[in-house]
């Protein structure tokens, strides 16, 4: 075969790696305090995550992986550095747009659940969307699918005292999943729950990713590691050791985002009383001289 014909292939392979690529990060730095205050949460980062990948991030307090998290997920900025997620560089954009982004493409787990505690569950699950311009019936709808999922739709209208520690947790899994994000970002989901209730957690996870999402976690229990595609040790701010599982080419299929945005009511223009009268009265004029 011809030279030319490998040069083809090769940057038809260099496109699609490309295409699969759905987060970017070089050389991000997030600073705290100057002179003999300074520290360094992460310093000169690089990761690149592909879609379909479940990634677990390890490591031991105070070396950056929540920050990481937070960075990723659009809740906090990097000092300095490249943010690229789906091929836009967000690390500048406004807070607006961050705001939307977030919205549309990213989900969130907490350790701590973070549901509110005065509001039923459907309405807990049903909050994300509220950004994403669905009517309410529409938001509480998808709200009770998603519960649904969890075998949790006969508890719609508990409130989240109301509810076991595991059961809470799913709760807020549905919440991260109710608006079809592309990437979920789980913060120790399992870390306020029994081996039982991490287990079925675990594979509620399991199961969202074999859909197609990207999951990205930080763990400290290395034996959930069986569930990653990819692990992540981290030390002081850098990768220590970034180990596959999973090769590229057997990750799911991606999800595709689709967003349903709100049809805007046709408006009619309603003419005042006093024009109406006289618009009346020139068409029966009209007919009498007819």
């Amino acid at each position: 075969m011809s030279k030319d014909y490998y040069l083809v292939l090769s940057a038809k392979y260099r496109n699609n790696m490309g295409e699969n690529t759905l987060i970017e990060l070089k050389g991000l730095t997030k600073r705290y305090g100057y002179g003999d205050t300074e520290s360094f949460a992460l310093k000169d980062f690089d990761l690149t995550i592909k879609r379909g990948e479940f990634i677990m991030i390890m490591g031991p307090s105070g070396c950056g992986k929540t920050t990481l998290l937070n960075i990723i997920g659009l809740l906090d900025r990097a000092t300095s550095g490249e943010y690229i997620l789906n091929g836009e560089d967000v690390a500048g954009i406004s807070a607006r747009r961050q705001a939307k982004l977030r919205a549309k493409k990213i989900g969130f787990i907490f350790q701590n659940f973070n549901l509110i505690e005065d509001l039923p569950i459907l309405e807990n699950v049903a909050l994300p969307l509220v950004y994403t311009g669905y009517s309410k019936t529409a938001r509480l709808k998808n709200a009770s699918n998603a519960l649904k999922r969890f075998h949790l739709q006969e508890r719609e209208y508990y409130f989240p005292y109301q509810l076991s520690g595991g059961q809470q947790q799913r709760v807020a899994i549905a919440r991260a999943i109710v608006g079809d994000p592309e990437i979920i970002l789980a913060d120790e989901p399992t870390g306020n729950l029994d081996s039982r209730s991490s287990h079925i957690v675990m594979e509620e996870l399991k199961a969202i990713h074999e859909e197609g999402n990207t999951i990205i976690m930080v763990t400290h229990n290395p034996a959930l590691t069986v569930y990653a595609t990819r692990v992540i040790n981290m030390l002081d701010g850098h990768i220590d050791t970034d180990v596959k599982t999973v090769a590229d080419a057997n990750l799911p299929q991606p999800i595709s985002v689709k967003i349903k945005k709100r049809q805007k009511p046709e408006t009619k223009i309603e003419l005042p009383k006093e024009e109406e009268k006289k618009k009346t009265k020139k068409h029966k004029k009209s007919r009498r001289k007819k």
